[in-house]
């Protein structure tokens, strides 16, 4: 590869790298969901508590659905995947439907893989986070496999700032 090639190549690859940043960036600065929050009454933890009912909670988040805030964790159970939606003022499982294809399919494969290697739940992960970040709270949680190690990415909000950690699951 000569110079030109090189330096082609390291533009595009910064050029997508901080375009994927600022994608990032814009989902963790959600204005919406930032002023939603106020409403939750139920922590991201005590959803997955909920949500256990329905198999081993493999990803949770609060999210904007059509304006509204919801509560969304995704389970897995003897090789079948749900999204449950816990209401996030009672705590109460108030919906679930079953993930049968597409991105939600790919994502609930790729985080029960993650958490076959765990050895601490999500809730957990979630817990020490919080703990460690005074006056925050769990926005999400989502695994992930980082060099053949289970670790989790949870996203708190303290304040009107969102900031994402890594907690390890090992």
């Amino acid at each position: 590869m000569n110079r030109r090639q090189l330096l082609l190549v390291m533009i595009i690859s910064f050029t997508v790298s901080i375009g994927s940043d600022r994608i990032c960036a814009e989902e963790r600065n959600d204005p919406a969901l930032i002023n939603l929050m106020g409403n939750a009454q139920v922590t991201l933890q005590q959803g997955m508590t909920s949500a256990a009912q329905q198999g081993q909670p493999i990803s949770a988040k609060f999210e904007v659905d059509d304006g509204k805030l919801q509560l969304s964790i995704y389970t897995a159970k003897n090789g079948k995947f749900s999204e449950v939606i816990v209401n996030y003022a009672t705590g109460k499982v108030v919906k679930t439907e079953a993930i049968t294809e597409g991105e939600d399919l790919a994502a609930a494969k790729s985080q029960t893989a993650a958490m076959a290697n765990a050895k601490t739940d999500l809730k957990a992960a979630a817990d020490k986070a919080v703990g460690q970040t005074a006056g925050s709270r769990a926005v999400s949680v989502t695994p992930s496999l980082e060099g053949g190690h289970a670790v989790a990415s949870v996203t708190l909000l303290n304040g009107q700032q969102f900031k994402t950690v890594e907690q390890p699951l090992e």
